[in-house]
């Protein structure tokens, strides 16, 4: 597998507008750029670097379709820790191999993230957690080599 280090730990909440300036005020940290709509998903995004260079993010995800995932998500749960995203080197690869590990999938083929190809496995699969699985880890969906990433 091709699995690699965190990408970022997405946290629900209920006002991006709201939350933004907590994490600057506590944290000091500022958005890589401004909060965007993210329509195919019914959610709005902001995704806030924790450091310098490739270290992990966050991102607030805000439900604008009431009737979507995430808005479900919010009104059962409340506001919290969402899911984990990973960098995979090569996610078609990957997913079959979590497939034929018997991993419970909710996407078996990569489908278009806010940061590249994504995939998801089923809480079910990990205590309880929902994992992303991400390539392309830029605006752009492109992904600097993994040499350069530090470990995988």
């Amino acid at each position: 597998m091709s699995i690699g280090s965190i990408h970022h730990v997405a946290v629900v909440v209920r006002s991006i507008d709201e939350s933004l300036p907590r994490y600057e005020r506590l944290f000091g940290w500022g958005p890589e750029r401004p909060p965007f709509d993210f329509p195919s998903q019914g959610v709005r995004l902001c995704f806030i670097p924790t450091g310098g260079g490739d270290e992990a993010r966050i991102e607030l995800v805000e439900p604008i379709d009431p009737d979507g995932g995430v808005a479900r998500f919010l009104a059962a749960r409340g506001e919290g820790v969402h899911h984990v995203c990973l960098l995979s080197d090569d996610l078609p690869a990957d997913l079959a191999a979590l497939a034929a590990a018997e991993a419970e999938l909710i996407d078996r083929e990569p489908r278009t993230g806010a940061h590249g190809s994504v995939a998801f496995i089923h809480p079910r699969s990990l205590n309880g957690v929902l994992w992303e699985l991400l390539q392309g880890s830029e605006p752009d969906g492109q992904r600097q080599p993994a040499s350069s990433e530090g470990s995988q």
